[in-house]
């Protein structure tokens, strides 16, 4: 095969490709899991979404100060979390994988911050809903805090192909 056709063959790939990158979206953007931020208006801006993307929640906060617990409905409500405790984190850096078009119910279980506001819930949507194509997000793009902590945007496997490709076209 010629260099001529493996430009276009790498491009068609990365096309294909582009639906399993995944979406990271730190709650509370820069004020993080925190006392004293609205959690319905910050989820209120992201599209949250199953079937071609893969969405993780990643929860910041300082460990000891906050924790995250995935609660039902009637605890998220009544901020009681002697029951209905589905899933708890305590680390500090929490990754929740959103893997079904549910509602996904959050809070932190530290004395007073449920009742003081600190909890969330995720309406996350299937990503094609009866056989149609999903609109385009109005929202900005996700972002996740890693390594250094700075903000980076995470590539789908698809530009891996065309770096890989061009790599492979300039050392031939």
């Amino acid at each position: 095969m010629g260099k001529t056709m493996l430009l276009p063959i790498l491009l068609i790939i990365s096309f294909y490709f582009h639906g399993f990158q995944s979406a990271v979206y730190t709650v509370g953007d820069d004020e993080q899991w925190n006392t004293g931020v609205n959690y319905l208006k910050w989820s209120e801006k992201y599209n949250f979404t199953v079937g071609d993307t893969l969405d993780d929640v990643v929860f910041i906060y300082i460990k000891g100060q906050h924790d995250v617990h995935q609660v039902t409905q009637d605890v998220y409500q009544s901020c009681n979390a002697s029951t209905g405790v589905l899933a708890s984190y305590y680390s500090g850096k929490d990754t929740v994988n959103l893997t079904q078009a549910e509602k996904y119910w959050f809070i932190c279980n530290i004395e007073g911050h449920c009742l003081g506001g600190m909890k969330l819930v995720v309406d996350v949507k299937d990503a094609v809903a009866n056989g149609s194509t999903p609109s385009s997000p109005t929202t900005p793009s996700p972002m996740t805090y890693q390594g250094n902590g700075c903000p980076c945007q995470k590539w789908s496997i698809g530009m891996f192909f065309v770096g890989l490709g061009i790599l492979f076209m300039m050392t031939s």
